[in-house]
């Protein structure tokens, strides 16, 4: 599943216009656990997580991620996404929550990381 695709899916907005949205998604994960993310994420990864910060773009970028998915609208903070944007990284916002997030990823075939 392409990253556009997974935007029309999880009726997410995207936050970073202009960061390639053709990305391939390999895995979803969430995960709010930053240390645990770094050692579990991997390329190609659809992360969903409620923090905002710049360490989440810091280990999305690190690990070369497909997207962050901030769910039930969270917003990101505009030098944060202003970030993201320089390192390629696409930000999407999503209304649903991340237990539906998660769902809607897992119908559509999206497998979890493959440890």
């Amino acid at each position: 599943m392409k990253v556009s695709e997974l935007t029309a899916l999880l009726e997410a907005e995207n936050m970073t216009p202009g960061v390639e949205e053709d990305r391939e998604v390999s895995c979803g994960y969430t995960c709010d656990l930053l240390s645990w993310v770094m050692a579990h994420g991997c390329e190609g990864m659809a992360w969903v997580t409620v923090q905002t910060h710049m360490n989440v773009v810091a280990v999305a970028a690190l690990a070369e991620m497909a997207c962050v998915i901030l769910p039930e609208n969270i917003d990101m903070p505009e030098s944060i996404l202003a970030k993201a944007t320089e390192e390629g990284l696409r930000v999407l916002k999503s209304p649903l929550s991340a237990y539906t997030i998660c769902g809607r990823m897992m119908e559509k075939g999206v497998p979890e990381k493959a440890e």
